[in-house]
């Protein structure tokens, strides 16, 4: 890509990368660690036509949590279909997005969790997953 002068490169992340999740810390951990990468990457390849995307998806509808043996059972955020993912990503590449949130509104949780941290944990701690 780098020696064409064009490409991009999309990485799959997770809303859980950038506020955690309670039960989740390893998985948390990893996608954090996947948009920081990316963050870097880009950094490398400003100018050398090559983009670099993150998409930030909420739940998947995909056998995710079946698999691991507790399924998701929360209301909110309701599992996308893994089709509007692969959409976010198709645009992500056409468009040079940097950063994709799927659903959209999950920038706004992303947001609170850097601008306001002590209401996000306050919210999240009456709004959070009960089953742990």
């Amino acid at each position: 890509m780098i020696e064409r002068g064009r490409g991009g490169v999309v990485f799959v992340s997770s809303i859980a990368g950038i506020t955690g999740v309670r039960g989740e810390a390893l998985y948390a951990a990893t996608k954090a660690g996947l948009a920081t990468f990316a963050e870097s990457l880009r950094y490398e390849l400003r100018g050398r036509g090559v983009g670099v995307s993150v998409i930030v998806p909420a739940v998947i509808d995909t056998p995710f949590f079946s698999r691991r043996g507790r399924p998701y059972g929360r209301s909110r955020p309701a599992p996308v279909p893994a089709g509007r993912v692969a959409t976010a990503i198709v645009s992500a590449l056409e468009h040079g997005q940097p950063v994709v949130f799927v659903p959209r509104w999950m920038r706004i949780p992303a947001w609170l969790h850097g601008a306001a941290p002590g209401a996000f944990r306050m919210l999240a701690a009456r709004f959070g997953d009960p089953g742990y």
